[in-house]
């Protein structure tokens, strides 16, 4: 079952295509984006109604005679005008601009070239920004170890880090190789583990300390991942979790990736999902609450209601 995510994402691929192909054959863009020929015209339907921005005057002009698929006027996604920011878009940009350039550990010449963008946009916002002025942005813990991640990458260095493991509950030294740095909601630095002799993912705001050693980074060839589904991308073989949730509860699909979402009477849903380690998912159950259980398998739900039954003895001490 495709969720919204999914068919956001697919919408968003389909202006390019369209803009590229115009008058495509509606049973050729169908096959090229997997979906069906109705599938397709329901997200044509809903296209005309969505402009390059949320201001009007630039909906997009797309129709289908039922056999082909018209783009009326793909200068309107952007190709044909220069980019205009509004004053809300300035400010943002303006402010996570100036956050950025103060994040110590940053490379000289990347400070110098965030300052001058910076500039430039200000000339170019003019008094439309003037409300960054008097905001800011400070980092933390996170921003630092960005800072000493970033060094370490840039010079081939190994880290030391102590890290914080939801799942297991606990603070575990060791030594990595880090490799890359991503956002994907948070900043995560993918590295080689030499704790566990593999590849592993660590989310900057659970370092706990970190520390850039002498001795050089020296990660195995990987191949990188695609990223664009996620971070967390089942496979095949991981252990099947069957959760139910209410109407309260739905999001989970919108957030898991799933094999199947089937609409239960009371207007939740029973939701099929892979997950390389199903304790990981207890702790889902606990946010969900009310809204949400685990149906199987047993262990696994046998230990989520323990949890929840240890949590709720805590507030009674």
């Amino acid at each position: 079952m495709a969720s919204a995510i999914d068919q956001t994402r697919r919408m968003l691929s389909l202006v390019t295509y369209l803009r590229e192909r115009n008058g495509a054959y509606l049973s050729d863009v169908a096959r090229a984006f997997g979906v069906t020929e109705d599938e397709l015209i329901s997200d044509l339907d809903v296209l005309p109604m969505c402009g390059t921005s949320f201001r009007g005057g630039d909906l997009l002009d797309i129709d289908t005679d039922g056999e082909r698929i018209w783009f009326r006027n793909p200068e309107s996604t952007g190709t044909g005008e220069p980019l205009r920011l509004a004053a809300d878009e300035a400010t943002a940009l303006l402010v996570a601009a100036r956050a950025v350039a103060t994040l110590p550990g940053l490379r000289p010449g990347d400070r110098q070239a965030l300052l001058r963008a910076t500039a430039k946009l200000e000339a170019a916002a003019g008094e439309s920004a003037a409300a960054s002025s008097s905001l800011s942005v400070t980092f933390e813990s996170e921003g630092g170890v960005f800072a000493e991640v970033d060094r370490a990458i840039s010079e081939r260095r190994r880290l030391w880090l102590r890290y914080y493991s939801p799942s297991r509950d606990e603070l575990t030294e060791r030594e990595i190789d880090p490799i890359r740095l991503f956002t994907v909601g948070h900043t995560y630095v993918e590295a080689w583990c030499r704790l566990s002799e593999a590849r592993r993912t660590f989310r900057l705001d659970r370092v706990a300390a970190i520390r850039i050693l002498d001795a050089p980074a020296d990660p195995p060839p990987v191949e990188l991942r695609d990223l664009s589904e996620g971070i967390v991308q089942p496979a095949a073989e991981d252990p099947e979790v069957v959760i139910e949730v209410g109407p309260g509860g739905r999001w989970v699909a919108e957030y898991y990736p799933h094999d199947s979402a089937e609409e239960l009477p009371d207007g939740g849903l029973r939701i099929s999902l892979r997950a390389p380690d199903p304790a990981s998912l207890r702790r889902l159950a606990l946010r969900l609450g009310r809204d949400g259980r685990i149906v199987s398998p047993a262990d696994l739900a046998e230990s989520a209601r323990d949890a929840a039954v240890k949590a709720l003895a805590a507030y009674d001490t």
